[in-house]
């Protein structure tokens, strides 16, 4: 059995009063996510997070890492992938998709990232992110 291992974040904003966070559409899978990447060797997990939402975004963020969800799937048979979400807010809005992987980058209001998110965990961490973030204003 495969073990991978990858480290994103939601990244946040506040912007007119709303609290928006940055989803990307992956370029071979057409799905919406956040922001991930495989963990390199001798890199925390927080490092990382930060890395690669530098390289798929451009964005330079600060990670919360009080708020750590992870998720566990198989992408492949024989495969096991665990990816640990933090928390991050970011610390530039412009953003610029990572040529060759990334489709689409949009910040997205909080309540209505359900509707664009691909898959059900992901929901589910957008759920607990938005008690997290209202809980550091």
């Amino acid at each position: 059995m495969l073990h991978e291992k990858s480290c994103g974040a939601i990244v946040y904003r506040r912007f007119h009063g709303n609290i928006e966070i940055l989803l990307i559409k992956h370029i071979n899978s057409g799905h919406w996510s956040f922001p991930k990447g495989h963990v390199e060797p001798d890199e925390t997990e927080t490092e990382t997070a930060k890395r690669e939402i530098k390289e798929e975004t451009s964005i330079d963020v600060m990670i919360d890492p009080t708020f750590r969800e992870t998720v566990t799937y198989s992408p492949r048979r024989d495969t096991v992938k665990v990816v640990v979400y933090f928390l991050a807010k970011a610390r530039n809005v412009n953003f610029v998709p990572q040529e060759g992987e990334i489709a689409e980058i949009r910040w997205v209001d909080l309540a209505h990232a359900v509707n664009l998110l691909t898959y059900e965990n992901d929901k589910t961490i957008v759920a607990k992110a938005k008690t997290a973030i209202k809980e550091r204003r």
